[in-house]
């Protein structure tokens, strides 16, 4: 990405330290399991609060493949829509977890565009229990997201969602990163 292209994405990008069930956003994306039947960490919050209409709407999907998502409604969360991303299990990182990764954040974009979503919030797919490591995931999920938004005008705002004070700086700093090296 030449740098009279970047500048317009990285304004498109934002890093923020919040609980993303509270985000009022076009969409918030799930770190869901291949169920798409909730779990632990990020994806058991969502359920929680979205209560048992988005459990039946996902139990209608059929599941979700890894490196794909799948959208519904928000229902009780201050989102209109959650987007289900399901991503890869760490393994070592040679088993095309990289790939897999960057999949699942562009079919999330894919998805909020088909929509025509202005504004969405991302957590830190596959960095919980799915074992990837923090830095790794969001190098990918710069590099996929910034690409995405190079390429079109929706959404006009993503949002890196960090749940705590480590993984913000993390966030920060790979954008920086990725923008000066663009």
């Amino acid at each position: 990405m030449d740098n009279s292209r970047s500048e317009p994405v990285r304004a498109r990008i934002a890093v923020v330290e919040a609980d993303i069930i509270t985000l009022q956003v076009d969409a918030i994306v799930n770190a869901a399991n291949e169920s798409l039947l909730g779990g632990g960490g990020v994806d058991g919050a969502i359920h929680r609060a979205a209560g048992r209409d988005l459990v039946e709407e996902c139990e209608g999907l059929g599941g979700c493949a890894t490196g794909d998502a799948k959208i519904t409604w928000g229902y009780r969360l201050p989102a209109t829509y959650v987007i289900h991303a399901v991503g890869p299990r760490w393994a070592g990182g040679g088993r095309g977890e990289r790939d897999l990764l960057a999949s699942a954040y562009r079919r999330s974009l894919e998805l909020a565009r088909e929509q025509e979503l202005a504004v969405i919030a991302f957590p830190g797919i596959s960095t919980g229990i799915f074992g990837y490591p923090r830095r790794e995931a969001i190098a990918t999920a710069t590099a996929t997201i910034a690409a995405e938004l190079a390429a079109h005008p929706l959404p006009t705002r993503v949002i890196l969602c960090t749940y705590d004070a480590l993984a913000a700086p993390l966030a920060t700093d790979a954008l920086t990163a990725f923008f000066a090296a663009a």
